[in-house]
């Protein structure tokens, strides 16, 4: 096992799943540092280097696709191997994408903690790639926008849907039902916001010098 001096980053926003993971990799031995967005992640990554980074995408501040074009535009963070755990990001072209910016390896969410501690172990033993190449800045965020614009069509039809449901039933099943509503409400309004933030690079990047 790769310890000492090394640790692993772990950027998870959902506070239930961080602990989770946190207390699965401290058991088996490893030192492992936490982050609640890809901004303060990004901020430990240049303060002392990871042996691996595991992020989440969906996250606010800076999610997991912009925390990993960031590592891989830097010569001293280009080659750290990223672990992506997600439940939103699902889809065929989403893992496509991941790979294509630079995530090392996918997983989905619920996690399974076998394969997921498998992973790491295999990522702490494996020579790695010297350096790994960024996407393009253009090619990135016109890749990133068709993401979320996919994300956005089938998260309004999420929230259509449970309003819809809503509107029809009066049970017990509604509290649940509510609580989940609200969190795909909280979402959408992330996934919108991060579009903007990514129109307005492009924005700037179509804009001659």
């Amino acid at each position: 096992m790769n310890t000492g001096s090394d640790y692993l980053l772990l950027v998870e926003d959902d506070p239930d799943i961080l602990k989770l993971l946190q207390t699965t990799l401290t058991f088996k031995g490893y030192r492992v540092i936490t982050a609640r967005n890809g901004r303060d992640g990004l901020d430990l990554i240049r303060a002392e280097r990871p042996a691996v980074v595991i992020a989440d995408i969906m996250m606010p501040k800076l999610d997991g696709f912009g925390l990993v074009h960031r590592m891989r535009l830097s010569p001293e963070t280009c080659d750290i191997p990223v672990v992506f755990i997600t439940a939103t990001y699902v889809a065929p072209e989403d893992k496509e994408f991941a790979l294509d910016i630079g995530a090392t390896r996918f997983l989905q969410k619920p996690v399974d903690l076998d394969a997921f501690l498998k992973t790491v172990a295999e990522l702490l033993e494996v020579e790695l790639p010297n350096t790994i190449a960024p996407m393009r800045e253009h090619s990135f965020y016109e890749g990133y926008r068709k993401r979320l614009e996919k994300k956005l069509e089938q998260k309004s039809k999420q929230i259509a849907r449970d309003e819809h449901l809503l509107s029809t039933r009066a049970d017990e099943a509604n509290k649940d039902l509510i609580a989940s509503l609200r969190h795909a409400i909280d979402e959408r309004e992330e996934i919108k916001l991060l579009l903007d933030q990514v129109e307005e690079q492009i924005e700037k990047l179509n804009k001659p010098d």
